[in-house]
C-alpha cells in the first residue's frame, strides 16, 4: 500500500460524519440496503421525498397495479361463473372502485415497512436530497427548510418514473401515465395503451376485465419479445380473444387531447379515439435532481448510474441499486441488490451476487412467470433439450376452481436431465414457478427434472402440473 494511501486512509477515518451510510429513496432498494447494514450495527439514514416510506413500488407500481389486477380477476371470476350468474347479474365496477382496495392495501405496507426502519433504528428524513460533494447531501424538507448531513457512505436508490415525451400534454385530463393512472376519477368506457411491455400489457388485461374497450399499441413485432415465444403468443391470444385490439409495429406521430376524447395518430397513417390515454412506454431513472455533478457522478441518456458488480459507482463511496441502475428492473431483484451492497459497502472483498437465474413475474389476466433459459435461446444455442408440458384444464385443482386456462412447460437437457427452463401461463403463475426454480438452483446433480416423478405431490393442488409436464417430457425420450 502506498505511502499516500495509508494517509488518505488515516484522514478519511478521521472524519466525523453524521451517518456511517445515507441512503436516498425507500423503495425495495433501499429497504435492503439500509436493514442490512443496520444490522450491521451501522448508523443508517434513509432519505424519503414523499411523507411515506415504500417508494413508487408500493404507492404507484408495483403494489397498487397488482392490487388492482387482483380485484379484476375476482370480478371476471366471479362475473363468469355460472353458480353465481344464476341468481344474480353481472356486477360491474369502476376503475376508482377498486382503487379502493388498492389503498387499503398501500396503507398496510406503509405500515409495516415504517415499522421496520423504526425498529432498527434507522432514521427517517423526508425531503428531496441532492449532492453538495460525494460526502455531503443537502435535504429540502417538505416546510421549505434545508439541512446538510454527511456519511462516509451513500446509496443511491431512487428508482425510477414513466418517461414523458416533450410533446405530449400530460397535464390534460385524459392523457395518463402509468404513475398518474392512479388518479383516474372518471369511468372510461375506452382507452388507449400505447406501450405493449409489462406495465402496459398489465393493464390492457385489468381495462379490459373491467368491461373497457382497449387498443394496444405494441411499437414491436410482437408482445414481450424477452419471453419464450409460445408463452408470448398465448398472452396475445388471449388479449384477443377477450377482445383488446393490438396494434404490432406502431410508433405515434401526434396525440390530440379534447374535452371529450383522445384522438392518437400514428405514423402508419392510422387514427384511433378514445375517452383516454395511458402512456407506458419507457422508463426513466430518478436522477434528475440529484446534482449528480457535484459528486462527480453523471447518468446516461435514460438518467441510468454505470456501477460494477458490488453496485459501486466510480466514486468509491457511492453506490446505486435498483430500477436507477437498469436491469432486471425487479422490486425483488432490487431489494437484494440492496442486501448486496451493503455486504460490500461493510466488506469490500464480498463476492456475494444475485442468482443468475431470476424468476421473472407479469401479472396479467392470467399471470406469466418463468425462469431460465427460452426454447429460442437453446435451439440458437445448439443445447439438446426436451419439453415437458402440463395444460391446466386437466388438472382437478384447476378444474375445481374453473381455472382452466393456462400450461406450465419444462424444458431439460435430454441426456443430464437438467432443468433448463420454466415458463407458465395461468392463474398463479408467479407462485407456481418457484417450486421448479429451487429445482433448478440444486447443485450436484440435484437439478434434475426426475424429482418431479419421484416425489409425492398434495393432491389436489396446482403445484402437480410439474409431475405431469415431467412424465410429459421424459415419455419424450428415446
Amino acid at each position: 500500500m502506498s505511502k499516500k494511501k495509508v494517509e488518505n486512509d488515516a484522514q478519511q477515518k478521521a472524519v466525523q460524519y453524521d451517518f456511517d451510510a445515507i441512503i436516498i429513496g425507500s423503495g425495495p432498494g433501499g429497504e435492503g440496503t439500509s436493514m442490512e447494514l443496520a444490522k450491521k450495527q451501522k448508523r443508517v439514514a434513509i432519505i424519503e421525498r414523499y411523507k411515506d416510506v415504500g417508494g413508487g413500488c408500493t404507492h404507484w407500481g408495483t403494489i397498487p397495479s397488482k392490487a388492482l389486477r387482483q380485484s379484476v380477476s375476482r370480478l371476471i371470476e366471479y362475473n363468469s361463473n355460472p353458480l353465481f350468474r344464476r341468481h344474480e347479474k353481472a356486477k360491474h365496477l369502476t376503475f376508482s372502485d377498486i382503487l379502493k382496495h388498492a389503498e387499503a392495501v398501500i396503507r398496510k405496507q406503509v405500515q409495516l415497512r415504517s415499522g421496520f426502519y423504526d425498529r432498527n433504528r434507522v432514521e427517517h428524513i423526508v425531503g428531496e436530497a441532492s449532492f453538495i460533494d460525494e460526502h455531503t447531501l443537502k435535504v429540502v424538507k417538505p416546510d421549505g427548510s434545508v439541512e446538510q448531513i454527511t456519511a462516509e457512505q451513500i446509496v443511491i436508490a431512487t428508482g425510477s418514473h414513466p418517461y414523458r415525451p416533450d410533446d405530449i400534454d400530460f397535464s390534460h385530463p385524459r392523457v395518463y401515465d402509468s404513475d398518474t393512472i392512479l388518479s383516474l376519477a372518471h369511468d372510461p368506457r375506452s382507452i388507449i395503451i400505447y406501450g405493449a411491455g409489462v406495465i402496459g400489457s398489465e393493464y390492457a388485461s385489468i381495462f379490459r376485465g373491467l368491461g373497457v374497450k382497449v387498443d394496444l399499441i405494441n411499437t414491436r413485432d410482437r408482445l414481450l419479445s424477452f419471453l419464450d415465444d409460445e408463452i408470448s403468443d398465448s398472452l396475445s391470444y388471449h388479449l384477443w380473444n377477450n377482445g383488446v385490439v393490438i396494434r404490432h409495429g406502431e410508433q405515434i406521430e401526434r396525440v390530440e387531447a379534447n374535452d371529450d376524447s383522445v384522438i392518437v395518430h400514428l405514423e402508419s397513417g392510422k387514427k384511433m379515439k378514445a375517452d383516454c390515454l395511458l402512456w407506458a412506454n419507457g422508463r426513466t431513472g430518478n436522477t434528475a435532481d440529484l446534482n449528480l455533478a457535484n459528486a462527480n457522478l453523471e447518468a446516461d441518456g435514460r438518467g441510468q448510474l454505470k456501477v460494477n458488480d458490488q453496485y459501486q459507482t466510480s466514486i468509491e463511496n457511492i453506490y446505486a441499486v435498483g430500477d436507477v441502475i437498469g436491469y432486471p428492473s425487479l422490486a425483488s431483484a432490487a431489494y437484494d441488490q440492496g442486501r448486496l451492497a451493503a455486504s460490500a459497502m461493510i466488506d469490500h472483498r464480498s463476492t456475494a451476487k444475485l442468482i443468475s437465474d431470476i424468476p421473472t413475474g407479469i401479472y396479467t389476466i392470467p399471470e406469466i412467470s418463468s425462469v431460465g433459459r427460452t426454447e429460442q435461446e437453446l435451439t440458437e444455442a445448439k443445447v439438446p433439450y426436451e419439453v415437458g408440458r402440463a395444460q391446466f384444464k386437466h388438472l382437478a385443482r384447476a378444474q375445481i376452481a374453473n381455472s382452466l386456462v393456462g400450461s406450465l412447460k419444462i424444458l431439460f437437457h435430454r441426456d443430464t436431465k437438467e432443468i433448463l427452463g420454466i415458463h407458465c401461463f395461468g392463474e398463479n403463475a408467479a407462485e407456481i414457478i418457484h417450486i421448479g426454480q429451487a429445482i433448478m438452483q440444486q447443485k450436484n446433480g440435484g437439478n434434475n427434472i426426475e424429482y418431479f416423478v419421484e416425489t409425492t405431490f398434495n393432491y389436489p393442488t396446482m403445484a402437480e402440473a410439474f409431475r405431469v409436464a415431467a412424465l410429459n417430457g421424459l415419455n419424450r425420450l428415446f
